[in-house]
């Protein structure tokens, strides 16, 4: 394994394992806001203890992601020192702004967690809105360094000798691509975290555990992902018009579109031979792409064909990861329509059909594989660009050795924080719900 190779791979370990944590830290305060706003509107007492409990859980996966993410601020400048010395100027207001919103997050954390008995039960619930506002706004200020790294503006700054020059501080929030990605990663974590919420409390009641309880978690978690995942579908459809405007080898590479033409087909599934530019066994929906970039079923769209072979991203990844992301997606618009329904006609009253929960459990980790599968498009959809038109990925890692050592370390410290993580969340789930007062 050369250097390029192992300092790829750890990036991709770290990214895939702390995105988990950002998206928990993201989707589950939310959860517990609309918790206690249930509890501030009914005086329920079980609407309060399922609050507790997810502040618990958040705390928890808060700490992970904190180390998770201090990891991941120091691969950055030690594996790729050269794109730290070009983009720092650039990126700096933005993770300046994230860390701001990061500290935030943690205050507010612990006021949360050691207010439950000493503010009024208001007091309370504003101290943990700014847990959810700042967890989302960490978010989103990181999404802009990598919209900008993927649609720099052209006017943001200068390159002369390899560094940038006359650099615009408002650079990083100026990409044409900052709006629709920070959208679509949004409302990605918010249906990742609900879903798996639901999973956990759809379990419960299979087991006969306490029902009023978990069918209140599972009516939250529910709203949380069925309405967030029906607007990921029209955020989707912002994202593949932006991306067919300003990234169309990534285009072309999601749908293994090869050959420039009038009226594009969608491409659904199929096992793609980049040589022989075919794609084998795939659904063809006729003038689908041309539909979906343009809203005409006449409009023309560019094939791989018209881009240097060099620049092409590995299709066949990109193309898997967009049909995996899209078909968990669509599987779970359509649970949340069916919970929906169901939850209709009980009128919050009557049980659930079992089918209905099994369903959920089995579902609940799709929000995750999505949100994965989605991250692996962007960034391997724009390879061979560590920054797009600007610097190359292979030109910007570092020329030290022993990356290969690093990498199996890494791999070893998330493997220890996953293994953690997985037992505290198990005893925290298994516990029995506290008498609601």
């Amino acid at each position: 394994m050369d250097t390029l190779t192992a300092a790829r791979a750890q990036m991709e370990l770290s990214l895939a394992f702390h995105m988990i944590f950002a998206a928990m830290g993201i989707g589950m305060p939310m959860v517990l806001v609309i918790a206690e706003a249930l509890h501030l509107r009914t005086g329920d007492g079980h609407w309060r203890e399922i609050a507790k409990r997810q502040a618990k859980a958040t705390a928890i996966l808060f700490a992970v992601g904190a180390v998770s993410g201090t990891a991941l601020s120091f691969e950055l400048g030690l594996l790729w020192p050269r794109f730290m010395r070009l983009a720092g100027p650039v990126l700096g207001p933005a993770f300046a702004l994230e860390g701001y919103a990061f500290f935030i997050e943690a205050i507010f954390i612990g006021l949360h967690l050691y207010g439950w008995n000493r503010l009024t039960p208001r007091q309370h619930f504003w101290v943990g809105v700014p847990v959810a506002v700042s967890g989302t706004l960490s978010g989103i200020l990181v999404v802009a360094a990598n919209a900008w790294m993927q649609c720099p503006p052209a006017d943001g700054a200068q390159v002369v000798a390899g560094a940038f020059v006359n650099v615009d501080p408002t650079a990083v929030f100026r990409s044409p691509a900052w709006l629709n990605m920070a959208v679509h990663s949004t409302l990605a974590c918010y249906v990742s975290v609900g879903f798996a919420l639901a999973g956990v409390s759809a379990w419960s009641l299979l087991k006969g555990r306490d029902a009023r309880y978990h069918r209140g978690a599972l009516d939250i978690a529910m709203a949380v992902a069925a309405v967030s995942a029906l607007l990921q579908g029209v955020s989707g459809d912002f994202i593949a018009r932006m991306v067919a405007r300003t990234q169309p080898v990534k285009l072309a590479a999601m749908e293994a579109h090869f050959e420039t033409a009038r009226g594009a087909d969608i491409i659904v599934g199929g096992i793609v031979d980049a040589d022989a530019r075919t794609v084998r066994g795939a659904l063809h929906i006729p003038h689908g792409l041309s539909l979906l970039i343009d809203h005409r079923t006449d409009s023309v769209v560019r094939g791989l064909n018209d881009f240097p072979r060099e620049l092409h991203p590995h299709v066949g990844l990109v193309h898997t990861a967009f049909d995996v992301m899209v078909g968990a997606g669509t599987a779970l618009i359509a649970l949340g329509l069916l919970f929906g329904y169901f939850r209709w006609r009980t009128r919050r009253a009557g049980e659930l059909p079992r089918w209905l929960l099994r369903a959920l459990v089995v579902a609940s980790p799709l929000g995750f594989v999505a949100l994965q599968a989605g991250w692996i498009v962007t960034e391997a959809g724009r390879q061979p660009w560590i920054i797009q038109g600007i610097m190359r990925t292979r030109d910007a890692v570092t020329p030290a050795t022993g990356v290969q050592g690093t990498f199996a370390l890494f791999t070893l410290l998330y493997l220890a924080l996953g293994v953690v993580v997985a037992v505290m969340i198990r005893d925290l789930t298994r516990a029995a719900p506290p008498e609601a007062t």
